[in-house]
């Protein structure tokens, strides 16, 4: 079936071979005709002769005038089948042209038969010179079906777009051609990728919010720490102090000199414990805004022990076993504080004999101070190293912090047969 296919039951050809029997009859009947005439005399012969020429010519021009006549019905017909072929293919040109989607029309072996004028504008294929519409080049197709695609323009840019790939079936459902359209969606792509970016800045922004969120609440949780170690580590030496100070104020001239030197030396000892939280306080602020930093230099343990042992009251039964050459490579003013903290703790919280031993193992330097109390819970081991530790105050969170910052490290572990032992490692000073 075909576009000039009519609904006409013959054509001129059609017509002609069916009235060729008659045309050739006609003849035939008026020879014999004018045969039989003769024969029976009715008739000359030269008469009967015209008589079926003419009979004959006029059966061909009936003929030829029935044969034009239907060449020109059949033209006629074939003429308005044509016009109205052009007027279909011209409506279709132009609702393909007139389309806001960009649209390539393929034959079944993917060859391009035809592009719309938005294509053209999208893939950047302009006109010839001499006014004419640019072959398209071989395209890149997507696969079947409605996806994101990227159509490259000829100036080697991309394009986003929106692309469907249909098959236009036969009879047979067999693929005859396809049609692939294509939807810029570049302010889709642009929407799409500030939005991206816009979430990612909030996202930042949550991310900073919650550092801001996790840093006040640790000092929300610092100026609750503090505000209880003030109100009982450092209220109760201050109280003692002033009710020491109250007593021999009143009754100075009734006191014996033994009772005056034992409460003066109450007070003493008391405002040394108060000096060292303050010192601890100054140290503490410091570790918790970063100020403090480690100038490393070789540290000889012994010097630094025997030193700290000298000025603390009460260590005169600490036991000491440091070997001469014993260096660390940390700051001394660091090394002395975590020998000092961790003497002063064990001593306030252990039982004697206190021990404190110091030699080299491998490429490090192991501290160790032990005593014989009874050691720490085991609920309370894993935060013993935190900020205003009940029971430790704020020695063993500075002494980690210290350590630390010296690149070592500090652990705690049960003495055998009771006790607790503080492990401190560092690295050893080349000798």
């Amino acid at each position: 079936a075909g576009p000039l296919r009519t609904d006409a039951t013959a054509g001129p050809g059609t017509k002609i071979r069916r009235m060729l029997p008659a045309v050739v009859a006609v003849p035939v009947i008026a020879a014999l005709v004018s045969a039989l005439a003769v024969r029976t005399g009715i008739s000359r012969p030269a008469a009967a002769i015209s008589t079926g020429a003419i009979l004959a010519t006029l059966a061909l021009v009936a003929l030829v005038g029935y044969l034009v006549r239907s060449l020109e019905g059949a033209d006629q017909r074939q003429r308005r089948l044509v016009t109205e072929l052009h007027e279909r293919r011209d409506f279709a040109d132009t609702l393909l042209q007139s389309m806001n989607e960009a649209v390539m029309v393929l034959d079944a072996n993917h060859r391009v038969i035809d592009v719309n004028r938005r294509w053209r504008e999208l893939t950047g294929n302009g006109d010839d010179p001499d006014g004419t519409p640019s072959s398209p080049p071989p395209p890149s197709l997507p696969p079947a079906g409605t996806q994101d695609w990227l159509i490259r323009r000829t100036d080697g840019t991309e394009v986003p777009v929106l692309a469907t790939m249909a098959a236009i079936p036969d009879a047979a459902g067999q693929p005859r051609g396809y049609v692939a359209t294509y939807v810029d969606i570049t302010d889709r792509k642009r929407a799409e990728d500030e939005l991206s970016s816009h979430a990612a800045e909030l996202e930042s922004s949550n991310d900073l919010l919650r550092e801001a969120n996790a840093k006040l609440a640790a000092a929300l949780a610092f100026k609750n720490d503090l505000t209880s170690m003030l109100t009982h580590d450092v209220a109760q030496p201050i109280s003692s102090i002033a009710s020491l100070a109250e007593l021999l104020h009143a009754d100075w001239a009734d006191l014996p000199d033994d009772i005056r030197l034992e409460l003066a030396t109450k007070i003493n000892k008391n405002t040394h414990r108060l000096i060292k939280m303050m010192n601890d306080l100054q140290l503490l602020f410091r570790l918790d805004t970063g100020a403090v930093t480690a100038q490393r230099t070789p540290v000889q343990m012994r010097e630094v022990v025997t030193s700290v042992i000298d000025e603390l009251e009460g260590a005169d039964g600490v036991v000491v076993e440091v070997e001469d050459d014993v260096a660390a490579l940390a700051d001394r003013q660091h090394v002395w504080h975590v020998v000092r903290n961790l003497v002063t703790n064990a001593l306030s919280y252990g039982e004697s004999p206190v021990e404190v031993r110091a030699g080299r193992d491998a490429e490090s330097v192991v501290l160790i101070v032990q005593d014989r109390g009874p050691g720490i819970p085991e609920e309370l081991v894993p935060k013993l190293f935190d900020r205003f530790m009940r029971g430790a105050g704020l020695g063993l969170f500075i002494v980690r912090h210290l350590v630390e910052a010296n690149g070592g490290s500090v652990r705690y572990e049960r003495a055998e047969p009771r006790g607790a032992r503080l492990v401190v490692t560092w690295e050893a000073a080349a000798v």
